[in-house]
């Protein structure tokens, strides 16, 4: 059960006071402070919210949800919203996520992996929207990860998926802290290009081979592989009979709620704050 971990951000990319009073931010960051006592306190003043005069130095008001799901996490799984490519990756938890990203609250590579995966992949590309002059695909919260049945593993299946996962955000991460420019857009696109046979000018197949694009092509079939074992399913299934199963998965996940059996995914978080209202 997704449901409680997948927030949509809503901040921006903005100086985080949270958390600290007014003295805290004065004394701790004095030029923090003076800056937003220049620019921020003049137009607060002049709000017509009580909490946003009082409280000058905070941007806005916290996320009720997103705050303490990630409180105590040292990294989550972020998407961007609309993307040409669907990538989730782990964001350490000292950023702050912008409204363009779609977070799941949780550090647990195995999630990862799962998003990742074709499975994952071609369910979004089918319950998502379309967005923008590219046409690109939409990740919906509501109706992608929501509805989406996590596969029940075993142990070792969870720890296999977990492991690729972790690898493939690590040799992406290192290629981009390597490779001059580099971003995650373009290594996708030069898998693409790649996979394709397009992949033919010398100075891109260098810089592919810069970017670990072969290993990153490799690591994804390998979890592809793994969770379509998880499932217990064949690993080349077209992608509408991939979707036409996980929507009968869901149905049946739906009827075993309704029975107050719950596959939580985050049950040390969920259960005891959502716990007792879902079994009512």
């Amino acid at each position: 059960n997704g449901r409680d971990l997948l927030q949509n951000s809503r901040g921006k990319l903005v100086i985080d006071l949270l958390g600290l009073d007014e003295k805290a931010v004065r004394t701790r960051f004095p030029e923090v402070y003076q800056h937003v006592l220049a620019t921020v306190k003049p137009e607060r003043d002049q709000n017509r919210r009580e909490s946003y005069k009082r409280l000058w130095w905070i941007h806005g008001e916290p996320r009720k949800d997103l705050r303490p799901a990630l409180e105590g996490l040292s990294r989550y799984i972020a998407t961007v919203e609309t993307s040409k490519h669907r990538l989730f990756q782990f964001l350490e938890s000292e950023i702050v996520p912008d409204k363009m990203l779609v977070v799941a609250c949780s550090d647990d590579a195995y999630h990862l992996g799962v998003l990742s995966s074709s499975v994952h992949c071609d369910w979004t590309l089918q319950t998502g929207g379309w967005l923008g002059v590219g046409n690109d695909n939409r990740y919906n919260k509501s109706k992608v990860f929501d509805p989406f049945p996590f596969p029940d593993t075993t142990p070792a299946q969870r720890t296999t998926i977990a492991d690729l996962a972790e690898e493939l955000d690590a040799t992406r991460k290192a290629a981009l802290a390597e490779v001059p420019g580099l971003t995650m857009t373009e290594i996708y696109n030069l898998r693409d290009r790649q996979r394709s046979g397009q992949l033919t000018d010398l100075l891109e197949v260098e810089r592919a081979a810069k970017a670990r694009v072969g290993i990153v092509q490799r690591l994804h079939e390998q979890i592809d592989m793994a969770v379509a074992a998880a499932y217990g399913w064949p690993a080349n299934l077209p992608p509408p009979e991939i979707v036409a199963r996980l929507v009968a998965l869901n149905a049946l996940r739906a009827a075993e709620e309704k029975s107050g059996h719950i596959r939580w995914l985050r049950p040390d978080y969920q259960i005891p704050r959502f716990g007792t209202a879902k079994a009512k």
